[in-house]
């Protein structure tokens, strides 16, 4: 393993707060002499002994190596430019250089590289701008190249798009010239060192203690689950909670773009799609992989997101006997994610009648969840709806919870409630002969949703 796969990830992750670039003039100067120091500090170090010494020993002569490298230098220096200096060529080496500091404060959830001098953070569901930025497009591109080659992903002219991931799950998506006009782009999402559980959610008010049993029960019971939602819903977060309910001796494949999952579970199978080579050949698609999935005796498939030919398969799938599978798909609303499921049904290039789709796809879904990011940048799911067959041609549905939004208060956090809509499930049959006991009062009524109002806030992003 080359140094560059090592050390990618050790990459430190404790790191000052970011310093100001202050004066342009004086900032480019210290950009320039941290270049030239990086190369003669790479010149004069053998990298393949140093990676085959421990972590701390590598970390320790590479930064003894920084500092003669400096002291060397004709250049007059603070202390603070100094320690500046040999902290950033230390991530240059190990880690991603500017982003280290952003992907070591646990504050941010999201890193937005729009050019090499302009990058701005989510914090708590707001945008700001920091002062990060990188020497050059030609900085930022070697950066994109490093998290790239890492999970074997390239990214060039002729292929100026990818979608990686980091080592710590974080998904990644860049973009550069010629498609991205103003310089390479970056956008980094970041994920919690410490997954989420349901517990977690039910405390920042993603979802009501009511609504959490009745999703473990539908997932115990082998409901075929689809989770609804816009980019930044925190989708992939209720996702990876609802796979926390599934049974240890239970084998589970997943099947991703980019492995971003982190399930719990002992018996799992990770799959994940492969984009063509320089010779346009040895793709792997998303609709191969569930396929092949199928073959791999899986009592449970999860589907990191649908988007395309893929989603006949899997209403297949789950009409055959691989029930309780769990999938997420962007879609503004319950229906709205039945009519693309539909839509990209129809992408599969088979010629079959739209009641013959709608039909597998009310045969195969039980529930749909729909979560939203709300005004304040919180998350919630905001619906949970049971597919209850069809009616002539329309696919019927009815909603069990329900959050309502009353306002924003002046701090301009959202203000509403979550509970039931009064309405029980006909599900409930079928999880009640798991064995699985629910309370009737659950599904509640009007009354049962005015006194469970409250009002939370949601800060960051899952």
């Amino acid at each position: 393993m080359s140094l560059r796969e090592r050390l990618g990830h050790k990459a430190p992750r404790t790191a000052p707060a970011v310093a100001s670039p202050g004066d342009d003039a004086r900032e480019s100067a210290l950009q320039e002499l941290k270049a030239r120091v990086h190369y003669k500090v790479l010149d004069q170090l053998d990298l393949s002994v140093l990676s085959q010494r421990p972590d701390h020993e590598a970390e320790r002569d590479l930064e003894t190596a920084i500092r003669a490298v400096i002291a060397a230098e004709p250049d007059p220096l603070s202390q603070a430019e100094r320690e500046r200096l040999v902290h950033e060529i230390k991530n240059e080496v190990l880690g991603l250089g500017p982003l280290e500091p952003l992907l070591a404060d646990p504050t941010v959830s999201d890193i937005l590289v729009n050019g090499y001098n302009r990058v701005y953070v989510e914090r708590r569901g707001r945008l700001e701008r920091v002062p990060v930025r990188f020497r050059d497009d030609q900085h930022l591109l070697k950066i994109i190249d490093k998290i790239a080659s890492a999970v074997g992903r390239r990214i060039d002219e002729s292929s100026p798009m990818v979608d990686a991931r980091l080592p710590d799950g974080s998904r990644v998506n860049a973009i550069i010239p010629p498609l991205a006009l103003d310089g390479p782009a970056l956008s980094i999402r970041k994920f919690a060192v410490d997954a989420l559980t349901v517990d977690d959610l039910i405390r920042l008010g993603t979802l009501s203690a009511e609504a959490a049993r009745l999703l473990e029960a539908v997932v115990k019971a082998r409901l075929n689950v689809v989770i609804s939602g816009g980019t930044g819903s925190g989708k992939t977060t209720l996702l990876n909670v609802l796979s926390s309910f599934i049974p240890e001796h239970e084998r589970i494949v997943t099947i991703e773009d980019s492995a971003e999952l982190r399930l719990q579970q002992e018996h799992v199978v990770r799959l994940e799609t492969r984009p063509p080579n320089i010779e346009g050949q040895g793709e792997v698609t998303l609709r191969d992989l569930v396929r092949n999935a199928l073959r791999m005796r899986p009592d449970r498939i999860v589907v990191g997101e649908v988007r395309g030919g893929e989603a006949l398969d899997m209403m297949q799938a789950m009409n055959t006997g691989h029930d309780g599978s769990l999938t997420t798909i962007h879609a503004n609303s319950p229906r709205d994610a039945l009519l693309r499921l539909e839509t990209m049904m129809s992408m599969s290039g088979l010629d079959i009648p739209d009641k013959a789709l709608r039909r597998q796809i009310a045969s195969a879904i039980d529930i749909v969840i729909q979560v939203a990011r709300l005004s304040d940048g919180s998350r919630r799911l905001v619906s949970l709806q049971e597919v209850t067959g069809m009616e002539g041609e329309i696919i019927t549905m009815q909603e069990i919870f329900r959050f309502t939004q009353t306002g924003v208060d002046e701090r301009g956090r959202v203000l509403g409630h979550f509970g039931p809509t009064g309405i029980r499930p006909r599900c409930a049959e079928r999880i009640a002969a798991h064995g699985i006991d629910l309370d009737g009062s659950l599904f509640g009524g009007e009354e049962a949703v005015a006194a469970r109002s409250y009002r939370g806030r949601l800060g960051g992003k899952r």
